[in-house]
C-alpha cells in the first residue's frame, strides 16, 4: 500500500508539472528603433531562425498585425493624409495597438507562444510624444487606456544615428510613407525621444548598435532573444 501511495504521489506531481508547463505564458518581446534602424529586417530574421530551431514564436508588427489594425495603419501612413492632426495620429496608433493586442498578442501569449513585435508603445512615446511634441506623459496616458498595463518583458532597441537611418530610408524604399517624408528635424526629435525611453525603461532595454552591417546586428539580436528564451 505504501508503494502504491508513493507511485500515486509521483504521478500527481508529474501531472501538476505538465499542467504548469502548459499554462506557462509566452514572452512578449518588442523591437524598437528609429526609421532606418533595420527593425523589420532584423526582427523577421530573428523570428525565422528561432522558428527553424523549434521555438514557439510568432512575428507581428505595428501599426497593424490584424485585419482592423491594418486598415488603421493605411490611414496613418497614407502620404495623402497631410492634414492629420498630431493628437488624432496618436489616438489612431493607440486604437490600432488595442485591436492588435487583444486579437493577436494576448491570445498567443496565453497559449505559451513568444510574441516578437516590430514596434509597440515605445514608438508612440518617441514619435508622437517627442516627434510631434505632444508630450511623452500624455501619449503614455492614452496608451495605458489602450493596453491596460500589458507591457513587453524585454525590448531589443536598435540604436542608429538619425543621419544614417534617413540615408538608408531614401536609398532602400521606393515609396516613402507619410512619416518617412517628415523633416530631418522631426526624425532627430524622435531619436531624442527614444533616448529618453531607454532611460525610463532601462531595466527592459537591450540596446544594440545598428550602425553596423545588418548581419552583425541580426546575430547580436538573435543571441539576445535566444538567451531570453533559454533562461
Amino acid at each position: 500500500m505504501h508503494a502504491l501511495q508513493v507511485n500515486l504521489n509521483n504521478l500527481f506531481l508529474l501531472c501538476s508539472q505538465c499542467y504548469n508547463m502548459r499554462m506557462e505564458k509566452g514572452l512578449f518581446i518588442t523591437f524598437e528603433g528609429p526609421d532606418g534602424s533595420g527593425k523589420t529586417t532584423v526582427s523577421t530574421e530573428v523570428c525565422r531562425r528561432l522558428e527553424a530551431e523549434g521555438y514557439p514564436v510568432r512575428y507581428t508588427r505595428e501599426p497593424g498585425g490584424s485585419a482592423i489594425a491594418e486598415q488603421i495603419r493605411k490611414v496613418i501612413l497614407d502620404p495623402e493624409n497631410t492634414a492629420m492632426d498630431a493628437r488624432c495620429e496618436a489616438l489612431l496608433y493607440a486604437a490600432s495597438r488595442r485591436q492588435h493586442l487583444v486579437e493577436k498578442v494576448l491570445p498567443a501569449l496565453e497559449a505559451g507562444v513568444t510574441v516578437i513585435s516590430d514596434r509597440f508603445i515605445d514608438s508612440s512615446l518617441a514619435y508622437q510624444g517627442m516627434g510631434r511634441s505632444i508630450g511623452m506623459d500624455e501619449v503614455y496616458a492614452i496608451n495605458q487606456f489602450a493596453i491596460e498595463g500589458h507591457m513587453p518583458q524585454k525590448t531589443i532597441f536598435l540604436n542608429v544615428d538619425p543621419e544614417i537611418g534617413l540615408e538608408r530610408i531614401r536609398r532602400n524604399r521606393a515609396v516613402l510613407d507619410r512619416l518617412d517624408q517628415e523633416s530631418e528635424a522631426f526624425h532627430k526629435r524622435v531619436t531624442q525621444g527614444y533616448q529618453e525611453v531607454i532611460q525610463r525603461y532601462a531595466d527592459r532595454m537591450i540596446v544594440i548598435d545598428a550602425n553596423r552591417d545588418v548581419e552583425e546586428v541580426i546575430e547580436d539580436a538573435y543571441q539576445a532573444v535566444k538567451g531570453l528564451l533559454d533562461a
